[in-house]
């Protein structure tokens, strides 16, 4: 048990799939998971564990932004001893290339700054995404025929983003898509050791302005759901 996760150590699994939203959380696990438990409701930040193809999984909502997710990813790692990080969740698209409903698989992350951009000073750390995971994973998207993208993203500080300028220089070097945790979660991963991956579903787009009715989300988030399990446990 930590400060912000209520678990006992055997009640969480060595790979954890980490949406922001912890209602997402519960329904990835009622949906994907055999015999889901809850595990961890402290703040309300929900988790749960239970089996996939019989392998052991956890779900655990790590919150909106890069210092919420720190928290969650730090804890699990150092006091659960998790070995395999794979955050869930949406994404904006940056390119007119990216559709609503594509998968995009994060090579690299850019970003302003981080929790952890403290500790590099004047080095500007180059967060990356583990390898096996991410072919893994696309592979497991080429086989359901899903439109997937693979390459850098940004993991933006703020929501209500006010820099059009800025975004116009990412569209310009290739960025995919803006989501707000993934840069954390990768660099974590590489101090500890530990493997991560970002699987992303583009609900909204910058450009284009467009987002997903809320009706037609679920069946988008559960190929990315999917694809995250696979690629955890591909040989």
């Amino acid at each position: 048990m930590t400060i912000h996760i209520g678990a006992t150590p055997e009640d969480i699994a060595q790979t954890v799939l980490m949406p922001g939203d912890p209602y997402r959380a519960r329904w990835a696990a009622e949906t994907f998971l055999e015999s889901p438990k809850l595990v961890n409701e402290v703040r309300g930040m929900l988790g749960f564990t239970g089996t996939w193809h019989g392998h052991r999984v956890t779900i655990q909502g790590s919150g909106m932004g890069m210092p919420s997710l720190s928290i969650y990813a730090n804890e699990l790692i150092r006091d659960y001893g998790v070995k395999t990080l794979i955050r869930i969740g949406s994404c904006g698209g940056m390119q007119e290339s990216v559709k609503l409903r594509d998968l995009v698989l994060a090579m690299t992350t850019s970003s302003v700054s981080t929790p952890s951009s403290t500790i590099f000073r004047e080095l500007a750390f180059a967060p990356a995404a583990d390898w096996s995971l991410l072919s893994a994973a696309a592979k497991a998207a080429a086989k359901k025929e899903i439109d997937t993208h693979i390459g850098g993203i940004y993991s933006s500080d703020t929501f209500y983003d006010e820099r059009p300028d800025l975004n116009e220089q990412m569209e310009r070097h290739g960025i995919l898509a803006v989501e707000m945790e993934a840069a954390e979660l990768y660099t974590l991963a590489a101090r500890y050791g530990c493997r991560a991956l970002a699987v992303l579903t583009v609900s909204d787009h910058l450009k284009t302005h467009e987002a997903l009715p809320a009706d037609q989300r679920e069946k988008s988030f559960g190929d990315m759901v999917e694809i995250a399990l696979e690629a955890a446990f591909s040989e």
